[in-house]
């Protein structure tokens, strides 16, 4: 397998192990639980990489290193000003938050390393107003997982207060860190009021849930609240959506999905949809893919569905680390 063949994950797990143990050991620390667990995975699984591709991963990170500079380390406030000049302060303030937040939030973090099943054992006795700020402050993949495993009626309930989430005051962030570090021996910190919350976040999760929950908890939602459902279904990122993703994301997206997934996404993908992945695959490529499809049987519309739900994960791990840009719901996504 060609370098430019490998997927981002592949790249990173081959620059890691030529870091040594130390090195990595440094890198690995300031990933996200996801990320390190992707990547560790990959390290361990990874088989016959050949000198050139060594050669050339390494190459192509020198590269990006000498774009690089130091400019952009700094203050919390040069961040601040920076986010706010860029998005303006409505948008900017969410991000800010999660950004800057961080050590202020010491038992929500400590979750982040938790499987879903564990993370429902900590949180599902609790008021549903405590899961919801919970599960706001996780990735929204996670923020699925764990929310799947509650019961249908509890699960709208949490939605619905997501959705309707602005802020959380010092005194109820600090009450929820206190309820967490309980458990996980933690320790406390000065909170401010933090921006958590909101229809995109409760789309965001919606997006990654089983396609049968989704549907369910969704007109759920409509029944109860017909305008904050049609707001909540208007931001949400659905596989058409990738029609409105140019040329250059869709070229970093192909890089990391494997062509099983694909192959079976594209099963139940509209043909424009098809053609623009095509068009954006070297000619030899695009033409295996072709053939890939036209050979394959039929498949279970569920595997479909959750085939395109992994490339959507995917699309919006990538937009969130800003190598692409997602343009679904009529919305921007950061």
């Amino acid at each position: 397998m060609a370098e430019g063949q490998l997927s981002g994950t592949e790249r990173a797990a081959i620059l890691l192990r030529s870091l040594g143990e130390q090195g990595a050991a440094k890198v690995l620390k300031h990933l996200e639980p996801k990320e390190i667990q992707k990547i560790g995975t990959t390290m361990a699984t990874l088989r016959s990489v050949s000198r050139e591709q060594v050669d050339a991963v390494l190459q192509d990170f020198a590269e990006r290193i000498r774009e690089e500079t130091a400019l952009g380390i700094g203050s919390d406030d040069y961040v601040r000003t920076m986010l706010q000049s860029a998005l303006g302060e409505d948008k900017a303030g969410t991000l800010i938050d999660r950004i800057l937040l961080g050590g202020n939030t010491n038992g929500i973090e400590q979750l982040k390393w938790m499987d879903a099943r564990s993370i429902y054992q900590v949180i599902h006795l609790e008021h549903p107003q405590v899961i919801a700020i919970v599960l706001s402050f996780l990735e929204s993949e996670q923020a699925a997982e764990v929310l799947s495993l509650f019961a249908a009626q509890v699960r709208l309930d949490i939605v619905l207060r997501i959705a309707t989430l602005e802020r959380v005051q010092p005194s109820a962030l600090d009450e929820l860190n206190g309820i967490l570090e309980e458990q996980f021996s933690g320790t406390h910190s000065s909170l401010k009021a933090s921006s958590v919350g909101g229809v995109k976040t409760a789309a965001n999760i919606l997006n990654l849930l089983d396609s049968a929950v989704e549907n369910e908890v969704l007109e759920q939602i409509k029944e109860a609240d017909a305008e904050l459902g049609q707001n909540i279904e208007d931001l949400m990122f659905v596989f058409d959506n990738l029609l409105e993703v140019d040329d250059r994301g869709i070229r970093s997206l192909l890089r990391e999905v494997s062509s099983e997934t694909l192959i079976i996404a594209l099963k139940g993908a509209a043909e424009e949809l098809k053609q623009k992945i095509f068009k954006n695959m070297s000619k030899r490529a695009g033409e295996m893919l072709r053939e890939d499809l036209e050979s394959k049987g039929p498949v279970r519309l569920s595997e479909v569905e959750a085939a395109q739900k992994e490339i959507i994960a995917m699309a919006r791990r990538l937009a969130k680390a800003g190598d692409i840009s997602l343009g679904g719901g009529g919305d921007e996504y950061i």
